[in-house]
């Protein structure tokens, strides 16, 4: 049975190669090695990842979740709250209404933060991408499979169709040589009767 599945990628691949795409090509080799094709994609990606890519993948991780949002709110209510203070006091606060210090640290830190974020969305999509190519690759493998286990089920049906065929021929003997025995039965009783 596996034999008949590795011919059957082997007839594929020498079918029409300029239709095929890489993919194809690479599913229908694992097919005829008989080879796994699973793997885990995000491990795979993992390993290539440069220091930089990790840290991306870090501050875009901490800087759209929950703790950083409240964090973040926290230290932006301290700051309003310490300069009004300060004002109120009568002293000169360290950055007065309109906070326009507060204003540059949350564009600097916008400015720096925006594209860590889009290099760490850019490596999601090549894992998307990569992990979709993955996909592909897996469904056009089941796919095959299933074509030849149909395969399989139909050459199986035909050989039980031809034993099903052989035995109602050999029942169709018996029950002839069984008529002729008791004709020929029947015959000679009637005969040495008279």
């Amino acid at each position: 049975m596996e034999h008949r599945i590795s011919e059957l990628a082997e007839r594929w691949l020498r079918k029409k190669p300029t239709d095929l795409t890489e993919s194809e090509h690479q599913v229908l080799r694992h097919i005829a090695e008989r080879k796994q094709i699973t793997r885990h994609v995000g491990e795979a990606v993992g390993e290539q990842q440069t220091v930089g890519q990790r840290v991306a993948d870090r501050v875009a991780s901490f800087g759209g979740s929950w703790p950083f949002i409240f964090i973040f709110g926290a230290v932006l209510f301290t700051w309003i709250v310490l300069n009004s203070l300060i004002l109120l006091t009568g002293h000169h606060p360290f950055d007065p209404y309109p906070y326009i210090l507060l204003n540059l640290v949350l564009s600097m830190l916008a400015a720096i933060q925006a594209p860590v974020i889009m290099m760490s969305q850019n490596r999601q999509g090549v894992k998307d991408r990569i992990q979709a190519n993955h996909d592909y690759e897996i469904n056009l493998k089941a796919e095959v499979e299933i074509m030849t286990l149909g395969e399989k089920l139909d050459d199986l049906r035909e050989r039980r169709w031809e034993e099903l065929i052989a035995i109602q021929v050999d029942q169709i003997k018996l029950l002839k040589e069984l008529i002729e025995q008791k004709a020929g039965g029947t015959g000679a009783a009637g005969g040495s009767a008279r």
